[in-house]
This record gives structure tokens, C-alpha cells and sequence, in this order.
């Protein structure tokens, strides 16, 4: 009995002993990153990387659950308000758009004008020539129905793009099996009640306009979280100057609606869109790539993908975003990025698919080191948003400092450091990813945030690193 009691003291101290350290190392490994004197950060990394490790203490600081579950809870009752008011919308356009276009509306005036034949056209009255407002029929016996129209697949999405106020555009899309048709609106906020949803892509049958399907039709396999649309911006002359600059519009899927595509998926005969065997080959080569390269990323993220998004810009003279394949090898050399020729020329192979020597360098990176997932990206967006509060498309240096917020930094909370200390490391880092010293475009600060998800495995860890300090 006494050695039975021995040998189960002996496990509870062990219990005790490694729940203790399991609860502590999170902290103890973020202290030590935040440490620069540690022997843990010493090596290659740079002062620039140990500042840029002070963000992710947030992590580590004490979280209020039911403020934050207050939170998700307004923000999932504001997501739905918004897909009912542009749903709304969409079907009000698409239903009036079949009603004024039938060929019926036409019926009435045609025998009006049959029956009276006035000589000279310029004295025949105006209800005989056209058909006026109060001879459009409100019903008619068109194919395009409301129930045809319910059966939709409803999707949120983004624009991948330089431009700040283009990649923070609200798209709302609808894709319908009825004749495998599409439409994306755009969903604007001014104020609190004010609202306004308009066309940005009309209803039409369309295409990929690159990779491995191009030119085939998009099919209900093709919306998915992740998936990438492609526009030929020609095609859309009412598309903002910004876009059109560009030969392509890329437009990323960031949510769908699940249930919806269930069902459809279940009562649909076949799916087309699923990805092919080539698809999902090339997927493979860009896994293996990242997964080489994420141990050389590890703790030096941010400083590697700033410094590359700041690089690339200055090697695009023409400012295209395109260069050349010489350039992202020089690129790879001087950030010490090792990739072997065989990975190099395979990646190249792919994403050069039009054939012509250029690669967009944000599709490059993007394939090659990898990005982060589309819901660590939204709340990116809901920070640089809430800063850029007049859609400007950059922040001054001036209101980042003013919302950045180091209070419940575990550092400032243990005594170690101070607001202002934290503040500043904060701002030389971000400063540093910048091309203009006294403000940040949208894209910049993704870089930032782009190379501090390296590091954090969980996604919530993530998610209150960015609601910590700007209060999202």
C-alpha cells in the first residue's frame, strides 16, 4: 500500500509539473521571443524580427470572453442584414430586368398602332410610338421566375489587388443553376443607415480566363472558399478605372453559402467544376514548396514579406505588377531564400501559363511561400478598415499611432515595458515596410500581418493578436 501511495504521488507531481508547464510555455516562448537578449532569438535574426515577435505577446494576453462573444455575435447579425439586403436586391433587378424586356410588353402597342396609321409620323401621338411607363405590364408569361431564381448559390468575395480600396470592396455574388449564369454587386456602407448595393459583374454565363480551365464555363464546383473567379475587365466597361487598368479582374471567394451548395450539390447531376487531376497535381508542387520554405520563414516572416512586397515594387518599372523570371530568381538570392532549380522551374512552369515571360509577382509570392486563410485575412480588413475610416485607400502614420492600442500587452501588464515602447516597436516595423515613410497602404499592412501568421499555428491566437490592439 505505502509503495502503491508512493508511485501515486510521485504521478500527480508529474501531472502537476507538466499541466504547470503546458500552461506556462505559450507565455514562457512568447517572453523569450520578446526578450532580445534570450539565446532563443539569437542566430540570424535581426532587431527588426525580434520587434516584430512582440505582436505576437498578444496572444498571451488575458481574454474577455463575453465582451468578445458580444462582438461575433453583432457582427454575425450584421452579415446576415447585409446578404438579406443585397439578396433583396438582386432578385428586385434581376425580376423587373425580365418584366421591361419581355417581347409581351410589346403586344399592345403594336395592335394600338395597327389599328390607328396616322400619314406622317411626326404628328402620330407619343403612346403610338413607344411604349410608356403606364402600358408595361406588371406580369407576364417571360421563363424567368422568382422560384427559378431561389435556386442560387450565394458567395462573398474579394479583389486581389494592389489597389487599397479595391481589395477592400464588399462583393456579394449569386450564382444560378437554372441557366449557369452569375452576378456580383457590391455592397457599400455610409454611416450607419445608410446602404446602397449596386451591379459590379451583370447576370451572364462566363469563363475562366486563366490556368489550366481557361475558357471553360464556371460550373457549380468552382465556389468554394479560396477559389479564384477571373473577369476579362474589357468585358465590363463600367468597372472602376483602377480595375481596368489591369487586363484581369481576379476576384477571390471568401465565404459561400454551405447549405445551399449542399443541397444544389446533392440534386445536381454531375460537377463539372470539380478541379482535375492536373489542378490538383499542381497544388501538390506549390505544398511541397511552402512547406521547404516555412521553416526558413519561421520568426523572420514579417521582415522577409515586407522586404520582398517593397523589392518587387521597385523592380516594377512599368508598374504592371509583372516581371520577369531572372527577377524572382535575384529576389529568392538576395532574401536567402533557398529553392532548388528543379522547384523553381516546376512553379515557373505553372504560373507562366500564358507563356509570354512574366509572372504577376503577387500571384508568384502567393503560390510559392503561401498566404494566410481567407478568415485570418477578413479580420486584416476589418483593422485596415476601421483605420482608413475615410476610404482613402492608405493611412496616415499619424492615425495608426493614434488607434494602436499596447494597454493589455502582456509585457505592459507584467511591468516589463511600456505602452509607449510597444507602440514604437509596432510603428519601426511597420514603417519599414512602407514605401512612403509617412503612411500605409492597404497592401503593406497585409505584408506586415502576412508574415506574422508564419508564426502562429492557432487561428484565434491570430485573431486576438489583431483585435487586441485595434479593438475590432
Amino acid at each position: 500500500m505505502k509503495e502503491a501511495y508512493k508511485q501515486y504521488s510521485q504521478r500527480n507531481a508529474e501531472r502537476t509539473k507538466s499541466n504547470i508547464t503546458h500552461q506556462t510555455s505559450p507565455r514562457d516562448k512568447i517572453e523569450d521571443k520578446c526578450a532580445p537578449g534570450e539565446a532563443a532569438v539569437t542566430g540570424d535574426l535581426t532587431t527588426l524580427d525580434r520587434k516584430a515577435l512582440l505582436q505576437q505577446c498578444f496572444a498571451a494576453s488575458p481574454r474577455r470572453v463575453p465582451q468578445s462573444t458580444g462582438k461575433s455575435d453583432a457582427e454575425i447579425v450584421a452579415a446576415e442584414k447585409k446578404k438579406q439586403i443585397v439578396a433583396e436586391q438582386v432578385m428586385i433587378d434581376l425580376l423587373s430586368r425580365a418584366v421591361i424586356s419581355d417581347p409581351e410588353q410589346n403586344l399592345t402597342t403594336e395592335k394600338q398602332e395597327g389599328a390607328c396609321i396616322f400619314p406622317d409620323s411626326n404628328i402620330t401621338p407619343l403612346r403610338f410610338r413607344k411604349r410608356t411607363l403606364h402600358e408595361t405590364k406588371i406580369r407576364t408569361h417571360s421563363t424567368l421566375t422568382e422560384n427559378m431564381l431561389s435556386h442560387k448559390v450565394q458567395f462573398e468575395g474579394r479583389i486581389i489587388s494592389r489597389n487599397s480600396r479595391d481589395a477592400c470592396r464588399e462583393l456579394v455574388g449569386f450564382f444560378f443553376i437554372h441557366d449557369q449564369s452569375l452576378t456580383i454587386y457590391e455592397y457599400r456602407q455610409f454611416g450607419k443607415k445608410r446602404t446602397n448595393v449596386l451591379p459590379f459583374i451583370q447576370k451572364n454565363i462566363y469563363s475562366h480566363q486563366r490556368g489550366r480551365r481557361k475558357g471553360k464555363q464556371y460550373h457549380l464546383g468552382d465556389f468554394y472558399i479560396g477559389a479564384n473567379l477571373t473577369f476579362l475587365s474589357s468585358d465590363h466597361p463600367r468597372l472602376p478605372e483602377s480595375i481596368k487598368e489591369n487586363t484581369l479582374l481576379i476576384l477571390r471567394i471568401t465565404n459561400v453559402d454551405q447549405k445551399a451548395l449542399e443541397i444544389l450539390r446533392t440534386n445536381s447531376v454531375g460537377h463539372e467544376g470539380d478541379i482535375t487531376s492536373q489542378e490538383a497535381n499542381d497544388r501538390l508542387i506549390f505544398q511541397a514548396i511552402q512547406d521547404k520554405l516555412k521553416e526558413q520563414l519561421h520568426k523572420k516572416g514579417v521582415r522577409i514579406l515586407t522586404g520582398l512586397g517593397k523589392y518587387f515594387r521597385q523592380l516594377d518599372k512599368e508598374g504592371n505588377g509583372l516581371l520577369a523570371k531572372a527577377d524572382f530568381k535575384q529576389a529568392l538570392k538576395v532574401f536567402h531564400l533557398e529553392l532548388s532549380e528543379e522547384d523553381f522551374e516546376s512553379s515557373w512552369l505553372i504560373l507562366n501559363d500564358s507563356g509570354d515571360g512574366r509572372v504577376d509577382y503577387g500571384e508568384f509570392r502567393r503560390a510559392v511561400i503561401g498566404e494566410m486563410n481567407e478568415y485570418r485575412k477578413s479580420f486584416v480588413r476589418k483593422a485596415f478598415m476601421k483605420l482608413d475610416f475615410n476610404k482613402t485607400g492608405s493611412v496616415p502614420i499619424i492615425d495608426i499611432r493614434k488607434c494602436y492600442c499596447a494597454k493589455k500587452h502582456p509585457q505592459v501588464i507584467s511591468g516589463h515595458s511600456t505602452e509607449e515602447e510597444i507602440k514604437l516597436s509596432f510603428l519601426e516595423t511597420l514603417k519599414d515596410a512602407c514605401s512612403k515613410s509617412d503612411e500605409v497602404s492597404y497592401g503593406e499592412f497585409e505584408d506586415y500581418y502576412e508574415g506574422l501568421s508564419i508564426g502562429v499555428v492557432d487561428d484565434e491566437d491570430y485573431v486576438t493578436i489583431l483585435r487586441t490592439p485595434w479593438g475590432i
